[in-house]
């Protein structure tokens, strides 16, 4: 009796360690996009010396982490980041400092995580954090191109315009205002025009699965990533400690900790679109 029931129990463990790698896997999938082409940078994928990041609120910066150690530490490239809000109507997670002050300490937190990822130069506007759409957009793209003309990027980093990743209003005004300053700065100033844009998407799965409503609309409204390159999880986790007010977002995103959650989300996905 005894030798069948440590039987029993070996076999409950198997296969305990087997369905608890077959959901790791599982897990793991939601975060691929197996028809994009994996490089192991977009900036060398471009040829691009000078990259400028372009978004709505400190933290964004957190999605393309991979893109800008790389283009640093790999293709020597100089990068910068330009950030429309100080992100004072953020909701804090956990709540460390008084509320009239959030937008002091998160422009802070931004700087520092710019720092430690290797941005040579980060821009914080004050446009209102949630009301960027209501800004003047025309001025707002002059600014972008302004700054364009004298940091003469090769590559722009942005989010899709239709769908800003998690559908934000303030996503998206970033991403189509950078693709408009782009765009004008074709027209007008073709020799000094970026090269290229990568747009940062979110993974289709996750989204569709577990993102709600809202993930369904970033899905139906994103196109297919054409490129995939390692997303330097170490850099996100650490960049969740620099982002002490927004630490715990992670955990209540996803129901795991960064450190988890940063094993299986371990690649950033792009839709590149080269500038004719």
């Amino acid at each position: 009796m005894m030798n069948r029931l440590k039987l029993l129990a070996i076999l409950v463990a198997i296969l305990s360690f087997v369905s608890l790698g077959a959901a790791l896997l599982w897990m793991d999938s939601l975060f691929e996009e197996p028809e994009a082409t994996f490089v192991s940078s977009i900036a060398g994928e471009v040829g691009a010396k000078s990259v400028l990041a372009i978004f709505a609120h400190p933290d964004d910066e957190q999605l393309i982490t991979g893109l800008l150690i790389r283009a640093k530490e790999q293709d020597a490239a100089i990068t910068r980041m330009i950030t429309a809000t100080k992100g004072e109507a953020g909701t804090p997670l956990p709540k460390i400092s008084r509320t009239a002050e959030l937008g002091i300490i998160r422009h802070a937190e931004l700087l520092k995580n710019g720092y430690a990822l290797g941005v040579k130069e980060q821009i914080v506007w004050d446009y209102a954090d949630g009301g960027v759409a209501n800004a003047d957009f025309d001025t707002y793209v002059g600014d972008l191109v302004d700054k364009m003309l004298i940091w003469k990027p090769d590559l722009i980093v942005t989010f899709w315009p239709n769908s800003g990743f998690s559908d934000h209003s303030d996503h998206k005004t970033a991403g189509k205002a950078a693709t408009a300053a782009v765009t004008r700065m074709k027209i007008d100033h073709p020799a000094m025009a970026p090269k290229a844009i990568a747009y940062i998407l979110a993974p289709r799965l996750m989204m569709d699965k577990f993102g709600g409503a809202v993930g369904k609309r970033v899905v139906a409204n994103q196109p297919t990533p054409t490129h995939a390159m390692p997303g330097e999880g170490w850099a996100k986790i650490r960049g969740w400690d620099i982002h002490a007010s927004q630490s715990q977002y992670v955990s209540k995103a996803y129901g795991f900790p960064p450190w988890f959650i940063h094993r299986l989300y371990d690649k950033e996905h792009y839709y590149l679109q080269f500038i004719d």
